[in-house]
């Protein structure tokens, strides 16, 4: 049983994707063990306690420095014993000791084809902002193994998403999560559940 570890910063759309996925079987041998955001405010707290998971926040706001609040970062997540740390909209910069201390053991779901729309200042509705901006007629999402630099780490999974004449960030956005992130991060915590990657 893989034990899962999911990192949120809002709405928790991927979380959701995820915990269903669970639920129905088309993710298995997988247990999410719990959820740590670093905003209070997260409706992705909301959705892990609806789906009976231990959620926790982890915010920088209780602690006085940067340095104090990864360290209570890196606290919580050795407490939860994970096996894969999945970062589903996490907005935060992971400290390199976690980093390290978790090699390979850490992926993150990028709304973009890298090395398209990525690295540092492209997170949200910004990656699609750009895509929009630069005329790109496809766009999509890379799930990718985290490394000490910005969407750098080897890539897993990659979708395509059509853009679409008329569309704004905020259209396409929904989109390529519907169409790319629901459905190639649940299948990349599967493959490694199932040593396919």
């Amino acid at each position: 049983m893989l034990r899962v570890l999911v990192l949120v910063s809002g709405g928790g759309t991927n979380l959701q994707a995820i915990l269903d996925k669970v639920e129905n079987g088309t993710i298995t041998d997988v247990e999410i063990v719990k959820v740590i955001s670093n905003n209070y405010g997260a409706f992705a707290l909301e959705r892990a306690k609806k789906a009976g998971v231990e959620a926790e926040v982890v915010s920088p706001k209780d602690y006085p420095d940067r340095e104090a609040f990864y360290a209570g970062l890196l606290q919580a997540v050795d407490a939860a014993k994970p096996d894969l740390i999945v970062l589903a909209g996490f907005l935060v910069v992971i400290p390199p000791e976690m980093i390290r201390a978790y090699a390979g053991k850490i992926i993150n779901i990028h709304p973009s084809l890298i090395p398209s729309f990525c690295g540092t200042g492209y997170y949200g509705l910004k990656v699609h902002e750009a895509a929009l901006k630069r005329g790109v007629k496809l766009t999509g999402a890379t799930v990718h193994f985290v490394d000490e630099g910005t969407d750098t780490g080897p890539i897993i999974l990659q979708k395509a998403v059509a853009v679409q004449k008329g569309d704004t960030p905020e259209v396409l956005q929904r989109r390529v999560m519907e169409e790319a992130e629901w459905e190639i991060l649940p299948q990349a915590i599967q493959m490694i559940a199932h040593g396919q990657v």
